[in-house]
């Protein structure tokens, strides 16, 4: 058989091989590192066994799949270690996720502690170094059932019931004496997994339901050197001390309150800095084109039918009856902006049209999910939705994307690009998605950007593009996002008359550029660990007089310094100037302006900047000027 290795390269091997055989064949190192496959693109485990011409990518630890193989076999060696210290413990799921792992245990009235996971980290290097491999077999329903009714694992009993209906086998892993419910894929052994530490425990409901009962989840990340593991914990502990929500608390610029789970309030500083990023976003837009709108909270039940939000996305919308009719508090602001475009008769003369908005949406999120900014239940999209002819699609992609690269390199960040295809519960034809898939696809190779391709995971109506960007610590976040839509056209029976006086149905781009503003904000708190560039601080100069003899002209220069739009406040405390300095600085405010009487004998003022120190003397028109071109420039 001819196999399509990673890079093109077509290689002959022996019907009836392994992945794991074929990796052997092309290399040692390779077979050693080895983690999962893709065939034709479909992630598999090294023991599938190829029987004819494919696509044949063999994946390690530095493959997301890869990775994702190798957690989930961390979590296998976690749940063989609980079995082993705590047989009556009974097994949930134990899935991998981004970095690392979890685990679902009922633990019954004690869940597990600190000393617990220290005694499951011992347990868990054993069963390493013992080495067992690991192997799949399958049974039928009936079968699955009866052995895990004999391990007395309700809740693998349940989820087997649940798929017996499709009458398929049941696959199962085994390694050493535990055997677990899964499909896999897997490591072929137990042993690369030579580095892991159990990070924490939580509270979690079964199914993610408050109506189940309470589970002991614990999580854990592994790796397969010991220095990875320490870079890893390394860069957890420095993100303990850039927490936003604690940032957010000491900055006093936000803050959840218990009336209002998920739903955040923000502080006079906090606004600012969510005014300053408004503001900015529509400095941007209003350049690229765009003209903006606002569209209502709150819709009819029959525009989310139309739509397809009550049929795919009911669950995580709030909804209320007003004069006997269902309403739902709008989820995604596009149904209100292709409103907007039905308002009068289009021409092609009008098209592209890009419609902006700052739409607050609100979306039902589990309680267990709610983090500070980053996961809330309310927040401000900024939302775009362009209407374009097909013709057009191609320049508007490229023209988002563009955008989109220049808000995160004003910003600083680094970013790779997923292309996300159609998912199951997809509608429109097929036809439809492959020339947006297609369109997508050519657009960011034209511009020559790589990207990676993300199977199934595209919306409801069509792919989309991600944009994944890079923080200082290294971790990413998905913030932007271009998505391609042939159907709510057609479900809402948009028209524009084109050149030849017919009618057509014009395409859709929905985007966001930093996704949502409050988690925007709180993935730059933690960025920036709260030391905002001087364009985005709340407070861009902290003023502050040696003596109270000095607040005269202290308040003079202050007012120099609002009139040239900068944003000031004075420390006026009786304290010592040395305190002041340190308050200024824990505050993490850009610059101080510091005015004793040398000061005011030769009409100068002293500055210290919160990055260089004490920077010197200097007239107040030279730091005006120096401060705004700053400003101006968005430097960071």
């Amino acid at each position: 058989m001819k196999l399509t290795l990673k890079g093109g390269e077509v290689r002959e091997f022996e019907n009836g091989l392994s992945v794991s055989e074929i990796a052997k064949e092309i290399s040692m190192g390779l077979y050693r590192n080895a983690c999962a496959c893709r065939i034709n693109g479909e992630v598999k485990d090294l023991r599938t066994v190829v029987e004819e011409d494919c696509e044949l990518e063999i994946v390690t630890f530095d493959d997301a799949d890869g990775k994702h193989a190798f957690n989930h076999t961390a979590s296998h060696i976690m749940a063989q270690a609980v079995k082993r210290l705590y047989p009556d413990v009974k097994l949930t799921i134990g899935p991998a996720i981004d970095n690392g792992f979890y685990y679902d245990f009922d633990c019954g009235d004690k869940p597990f502690g600190p000393e617990d996971l220290e005694k499951l980290e011992a347990e868990m290097k054993k069963i390493v170094k013992e080495g067992s491999e690991l192997e799949k077999f399958e049974l039928s329903p009936k079968e699955a059932v009866k052995l895990m009714e004999e391990k007395n694992e309700p809740y693998k009993i349940e989820l087997i019931n649940e798929h017996a209906e499709k009458g398929e086998n049941i696959s199962f892993y085994k390694q050493g004496e535990f055997t677990e419910l899964c499909a896999g894929p897997h490591l072929m052994t137990v042993s690369p997994v030579k580095a892991f530490k159990l990070t924490q425990t939580t509270g979690a409901y079964w199914r993610g339901d408050a109506k189940n009962k309470m589970l002991c989840r614990v999580y854990g990340t592994a790796f397969p050197k010991a220095s990875m593991l320490e870079e890893y914990l390394q860069m957890l502990e420095e993100a303990k001390k850039r927490d936003h929500r604690k940032i957010g608390k000491d900055l006093e610029l936000f803050t959840i309150m218990e009336e209002g789970p998920g739903f955040p309030f923000f502080l006079p500083k906090g606004m600012t800095l969510k005014n300053t990023l408004v503001d900015y976003w529509r400095e941007i837009h209003r350049e690229a084109g765009y003209y903006e709108i606002q569209t209502p909270m709150m819709l009819n039940r029959a525009l989310w039918e139309r739509s397809g939000h009550w049929d795919h996305y009911k669950d995580n919308m709030y909804t209320t009856v007003i004069d006997d009719t269902d309403f739902a508090v709008k989820p995604m602001n596009c149904p209100g902006g292709i409103l907007v475009y039905k308002t009068k008769m289009r021409s092609y003369k009008d098209l592209p049209l890009r419609m902006g908005e700052l739409g607050l949406v609100h979306r039902h999120e589990l309680s267990g999910a709610l983090h500070g900014l980053m996961r809330v239940r309310c927040f401000t999209q900024d939302d775009a939705h362009i209407f374009m002819t097909r013709e057009q699609i191609k320049d508007e992609i490229k023209g988002v994307v563009k955008l989109i690269d220049e808000v995160y390199s004003t910003f600083g960040f680094e970013y790779h690009i997923e292309l996300s295809t159609k998912p199951e519960d997809s509608m429109g034809a097929q036809e439809d998605w492959d020339i947006a898939t297609d369109a997508l696809k050519a657009a960011i190779t034209e511009l020559g950007y790589d990207f990676e391709i993300n199977e199934g995971d595209g919306a409801f109506y069509g792919p989309k593009l991600d944009f994944h960007l890079t923080d200082c610590i290294g971790r990413t976040w998905q913030c932007g996002t271009i998505q391609l839509d042939f159907q709510l056209p057609e479900r809402f029976e948009l028209e524009y008359t084109g050149s030849d006086g017919a009618k057509h149905r014009p395409i859709m781009i929905h985007r966001v550029v930093f996704g949502s503003i409050e988690r925007f904000i709180g993935i730059l708190t933690e960025h920036f660990a709260g030391a905002f560039p001087t364009w985005l601080a709340s407070v861009q100069i902290k003023m502050l007089p040696i003596a109270d003899r000095h607040l005269d002209r202290i308040y003079e220069i202050k007012k120099q310094l609002e009139a040239a739009g900068l944003r000031v406040e004075v420390d006026d405390r009786s304290e010592k100037i040395g305190f002041k300095i340190r308050s200024a600085q824990l505050e993490k405010v850009p610059y101080m302006v510091i005015v004793g009487d040398k000061d005011i004998e030769n009409n100068t003022i002293s500055i210290r900047s919160r990055k260089e120190g004490e920077i010197g003397a200097m007239k107040v028109q030279d730091f005006i000027t120096a401060i705004v071109e700053e400003i101006e420039e968005k430097e960071f």
